[in-house]
Formats: C-alpha cells, sequence, structure tokens
C-alpha cells in the first residue's frame, strides 16, 4: 500500500507481480511504500528525498523550474575540457553554480558531477547511495540541480553525471528485502 502523508492508500494489483495507483496529489506531498503491511520504505525510484536517504519520498514539482537553455544540444566531443567535481566539497548545487563564470574563463568546457545519489548522512563520495535516481538533498533541491545545469548550458558547458547503478550503500538499501529474486544466495 501506499501511505501517502500518513495515509494508507491500497494499490492494484498488475498482471505482472506489479501494484500500482494513481492519484492527484501536491508538489512537496510525502509518501513511502508499505510492503507486506510491515516494511515502510521510499519509493526506489524517488527523485526527491528532502529529509533524506531514511526519511520519505516526495512528490517533485514538473514545473518547478522553467529552463531557460532548454534548447541547448552540446557541443563536439573533441571541444571537452573536463572539470570533475564533488558537489559536497564545493558547498553544493547552489555555491557551484556560482563557481560556473570562472571555470568557463579557465576554459573548462564540461563539468562531470560526482556522483548525485541520495547517500546515508551529508558526507559521502557518492559511490553507495542507495537511491539512484533522488539528488543528495545534502548538496540542495532537485530544482537547484536543474538551475546549475541550466546556468552551465548558459554558459557552454556541458554536464556529465558519474553514475553508480551496480552496487548500492549498505544503508539504506531495501532491495533484499522487498525483491529478494535480484540477489542469490548460493554463492559466497
Amino acid at each position: 500500500e501506499l501511505l501517502l502523508d500518513g495515509e494508507a492508500l491500497p494499490m492494484q494489483a498488475a498482471d505482472d507481480g506489479s501494484y500500482w495507483i494513481r492519484l492527484a496529489c501536491a508538489a512537496g506531498a510525502r509518501y513511502r511504500y508499505r510492503i507486506d503491511g510491515t516494511l515502510s520504505v521510499p519509493d526506489p525510484a524517488s527523485r526527491w528525498q528532502p529529509e533524506g536517504l531514511n526519511g520519505p519520498s516526495a512528490v517533485l514539482d514538473e514545473d518547478g523550474h522553467a529552463w531557460q537553455h532548454a534548447d541547448w544540444a552540446g557541443r563536439p566531443w573533441e571541444e571537452a575540457v573536463l572539470y570533475e567535481v564533488h558537489v559536497g566539497a564545493v558547498g553544493g548545487y547552489a555555491a557551484l553554480q556560482a563557481q560556473l563564470p570562472a571555470l568557463a574563463a579557465m576554459g573548462i568546457t564540461a563539468l562531470e558531477l560526482m556522483p548525485l545519489a541520495t547517500f546515508p548522512g551529508t558526507r559521502n563520495w557518492g559511490y553507495d547511495g542507495a537511491l539512484p535516481y533522488a539528488p543528495a538533498a545534502a548538496y540542495g533541491s532537485p530544482d537547484e540541480l536543474k538551475a546549475l545545469i541550466d546556468h552551465a548550458h548558459a554558459l557552454g558547458l556541458m554536464v556529465l553525471l558519474d553514475v553508480v547503478y551496480n552496487h548500492f550503500g549498505p544503508e539504506g538499501n531495501h532491495l533484499p528485502q522487498y525483491a529478494p529474486a535480484f540477489f542469490r544466495d548460493d554463492v559466497t
């Protein structure tokens, strides 16, 4: 079932073994999934975890950021002068956005953001995130990340994401509890 702002709502079973629900709710509404009546987990495909890894997921306002450079098409790879950056080490999405003009003036043409997936705590390299689609709240909001990318494009900077989809961190990874078929127990 879905727990929306504390209210339990039943989900519909589909023929393929999945469950679904469709309902109108406000941006920012907090929700979790309750598995088998006991295990309460954030959305594994969450795009916003404002209260961190172990908090509820939140509905993201699709209109929260008005893209100014939606038609930006990138630049040729042979022009790439890459700058890899740990967003937390520079103060978050907004702080990095403030540094973009100086980076562009230095000749940087592409930013590679180290993994942004939600992780436990407020400091992390990002390689043990557990919710890969939710940008780490420790760095700012999803709209601040969008503003960073939009501003980078305005300055002619490409933005690349360093992603890690092949492993999860030990904390906040509930996948073995509700999808045990993904894992093997016959190997040590």
